[in-house]
């Protein structure tokens, strides 16, 4: 029970971060080259200007999916700290 709540723990942080860091890369890149990233579309735009768009707010399921899977898994270590041993 320890092994799976540590996995549900950090898995889900993991892949948030990855996508938020690689979506941030995209981003930066489009604003050195002199563009305005359009959150909506998930495209750099050369011509417009966007207003920012969190996150959280465009990827909703991810965000709230993860934070309840590593809820869960902090559970389970917590379970798993507390039982018993044979």
């Amino acid at each position: 029970m320890l092994r799976l709540g540590l996995v549900l723990l950090l898995l889900p942080a993991i892949g948030m971060m990855t996508g938020y860091m690689m979506e941030r890369s995209l981003i930066d890149a489009c604003l050195d080259a002199g563009g305005s990233y359009d959150y909506v579309a998930e495209a750099c735009d050369p011509v417009g200007n966007h207003a920012f768009v969190p996150f959280s707010r465009r990827n909703p399921l991810l965000v709230n999916g993860g934070m309840l899977l590593s809820s869960v898994g902090l559970l389970l270590c917590l379970g798993g700290l507390y039982r018993r041993r044979v």
